[in-house]
């Protein structure tokens, strides 16, 4: 055994560190400094908590640190790296042709879990990930909860995601079908849906516009071209007095909660701001 192989070369973690922020912040990545430890605590394979603890590290791990921070400088999603994306109180498995969940979105989650009684029938529309799904079946007490998928890239991870709760039913469909789940009508409590909602046109990072699916990203000319359908569709399955919630763009902070009055079937319609103040869901209930 040579001296090298007794003490391998190491190097010190916060130039790594230093280092990566510094590039990713060059490339344009919004959060440099959380993606640079995220990512190094994924190669180091420890909780980002604890690289505070930690002073050097092995010559090859800071290689595979440098390797993966450019990919990050180039842009590629930090969970398509990283192979997940944390929501709510999961993690769910995501890649290649998945919509990867934005934080905004556990709101509208959080807002339907609160709703779903114990035996509750969940409906989870352009479900992706299934990051609504998951968390519905994880918090709460639904009888059932039902992910509606169309895209056949994205249903490999959604199936993968549900595996471990027997609760959740993936079932591949197009919403803007309105006789999609035709047995479930008038029989559902809480309809939940993140559809696409971006106007066509509307500059959107590289993340988004390199890797994340189209169809998951752009509602047509207005945005709106799958939340209309997704509120007749609404109206049709929920039972007398359960609820609906809608994501939308923040753009569409009046049409969307114009849209569920204009159709007449629902109450208590309601506008939802984010946590920066922007719209972002609407809700209402079934009369």
């Amino acid at each position: 055994m040579t001296p090298s192989d007794e003490h391998p070369r190491r190097t010190r973690l916060a130039p790594e560190l230093a280092s990566a922020t510094a590039e990713l912040s060059a490339s344009g990545v919004s959060s440099p400094r959380v993606d640079a430890e995220l990512l190094a605590a994924h190669v180091l394979d420890v909780p980002r908590g604890r690289l505070i603890l930690i002073d050097a590290i092995l010559e090859d791990e800071a290689a595979r640190l440098r390797e993966i921070v450019a990919k990050r400088a180039g842009r590629i999603p930090l969970q398509y790296l990283i192979g997940t994306a944390a929501f709510r109180h999961v993690d769910l498995a995501v890649g290649d042709g998945v919509f990867v969940p934005r934080p905004e979105t556990e709101l509208l989650a959080g807002w339907g879990i609160e709703r779903t009684g114990p035996g509750a029938t969940v409906v989870d529309l352009c479900s992706g990930s299934g990051a609504i799904a998951v968390s519905l079946a994880d918090e709460s007490k639904a009888g059932r909860v039902i992910a509606v998928e169309r895209s056949p890239e994205a249903l490999p991870w959604l199936r993968r995601n549900a595996s471990g709760y027997s609760q959740i039913e993936v079932v591949e469909g197009d919403v803007t079908d309105p006789d999609l789940l035709s047995d479930l009508q008038g029989r559902v409590d809480v309809l939940l849906c993140n559809p696409p909602y971006v106007p066509e046109g509307t500059p959107v990072p590289p993340e988004v516009s390199d890797h994340d699916p189209a169809e998951a990203v752009f509602g047509g000319a207005d945005g709106l071209s799958v939340i209309r359908p997704v509120v007749a569709l609404a109206a049709v399955l929920l039972a007398s007095g359960g609820w609906v919630g809608i994501e939308h763009d923040d753009v569409h902070g009046t049409a969307v909660p114009a849209l569920l009055r204009e159709d007449g079937r629902f109450t208590e319609v309601t506008a939802h701001d984010d946590l920066t103040g922007r719209p972002r869901y609407a809700t209402a209930r079934r009369a």
